[in-house]
């Protein structure tokens, strides 16, 4: 089987080690609007399920293994949902194909899917209830709350709005959407700066106690957030951006939930495709694109980021793996109680990070890979200084 789409030739059988060749640049899609936070722009090529391509770790079987995030048992890894509407080249992934992508990572093993309003606005949602109707009971599936959505039309108001009768809202429409009866894990998306998280988890509570959420969760929020939240109502997970590339977590947020007992859920573990070996010295981004406005993926910064890709290959090569399932193994041997949500629009990709699982560390080659990823330097923001103002910020004491 081989897949052409002008830029990528797949063959099932032929096809070698690295699973990206390529990249596409592009979207109409704002710094400020958050909307722009997908796992990373995939290739536009389809892969059956019967055959799995550029994977030399791949998993044919439901036994990858089981995390607690919390009280919540849900699989060592899971899929982020996010681009499977719209991609950064703002073409829209064939809705079919997402959906049978969502039912193969399922049968697979996967049984944790994360999703949000916001992603689309609505239309993700929609996406992932459909895809995961027949087996509801057997998984689990997060939401987020937290934009300044309308409720009926989805269009985005400025900044935040996490007021407890608008949070009730926004679930009611979430639990619609994806065709549930519940959440299993409901988060904040950004922590409002007008509204007591006490409020806020107040809310939580009442969802809870009408069956409605199962769990919730925090992401992106400031230190003391945390705290209050925890010990308002406790938490499940905090979801935050975290990577072989993007460590800054592992300074207090992720020594906090070891302290509390909450589970801890990395986005962007490819680091929006940095990370996969796709992207060289040489790559160039849209003007559109999210990546062309951070400084990570600015020329300068990528030519030196690339020591971190060279490092991932030669890993690869060794655990003979491919690129992607180095970072993704890397994170799940950091805590059992961290679980990446990795996303892709082609069924390969899935394919091959779940096969991720299948890639263990000794002791010493955590410890040997540990020495040789903190001499290398990272540069560049991981964000647009516009989208992480939204970052770590504490939500207001109660008056």
């Amino acid at each position: 089987m081989s897949i052409k789409n002008g830029n990528d030739v797949r063959d099932d059988q032929t096809i070698t080690m690295d699973r990206r060749k390529f990249i596409v640049a592009g979207a109409s899609v704002a710094a400020t609007s958050m909307l722009s936070f997908a796992t990373a722009a995939q290739a536009s090529s389809e892969q059956s399920s019967s055959g799995v391509a550029g994977s030399k770790k791949s998993q044919s079987t439901s036994d990858i293994g089981k995390r607690k995030l919390g009280s919540l048992e849900v699989s060592s890894i899971g899929i982020g949902v996010q681009n499977m509407h719209r991609k950064f080249d703002t073409t829209v992934p064939y809705r079919p194909q997402m959906i049978k992508i969502l039912r193969e990572a399922y049968e697979r093993g996967v049984t944790f899917f994360d999703t949000a309003e916001a992603y689309g606005p609505f239309e993700n949602e929609r996406i992932l209830g459909e895809a995961i109707s027949p087996f509801r009971d057997k998984i689990k599936i997060t939401s987020k709350f937290g934009w300044n959505i309308d409720p009926k039309t989805g269009k985005r108001g400025p900044g935040l709005n996490s007021r407890p009768e608008h949070i009730k809202i926004a679930v009611e429409g979430s639990l619609k959407r994806l065709g549930t009866d519940h959440i299993d894990l409901l988060y904040q998306h950004r922590v409002d700066p007008q509204v007591p998280i006490e409020d806020v988890a107040g809310a939580v509570k009442d969802l809870m106690d009408q069956g409605k959420v199962l769990h919730w969760g925090l992401s992106e929020p400031g230190i003391q957030t945390i705290r209050r939240a925890h010990a308002e109502l406790p938490l499940t997970a905090i979801q935050n951006e975290y990577s072989m590339a993007t460590r800054d977590q592992e300074k207090a947020v992720i020594p906090l939930c070891e302290e509390l007992g909450i589970g801890f859920v990395p986005w962007w573990p490819l680091n929006c495709q940095l990370l996969t070996g796709c992207i060289d010295a040489e790559t160039n981004f849209a003007p559109g694109d999210f990546r062309s406005s951070t400084p990570r993926f600015s020329p300068e910064n990528l030519a030196h980021n690339m020591q971190l890709i060279e490092l991932i290959k030669r890993w690869a090569d060794r655990k003979n793996a491919v690129p992607a399932q180095i970072p993704l193994a890397w994170l799940m041997a950091q805590r059992p109680w961290i679980v990446p949500i990795p996303g892709t629009t082609v069924m390969a990709h899935m394919i091959e990070n779940v096969g991720a699982t299948d890639v263990k560390f000794t002791p010493n080659e955590l410890t040997e890979l540990n020495a040789e990823l903190n001499a290398i330097e990272i540069r560049g923001q991981r964000l647009p200084d516009g989208v992480l103002a939204f970052s770590g910020v504490e939500a207001p004491l109660k008056g």
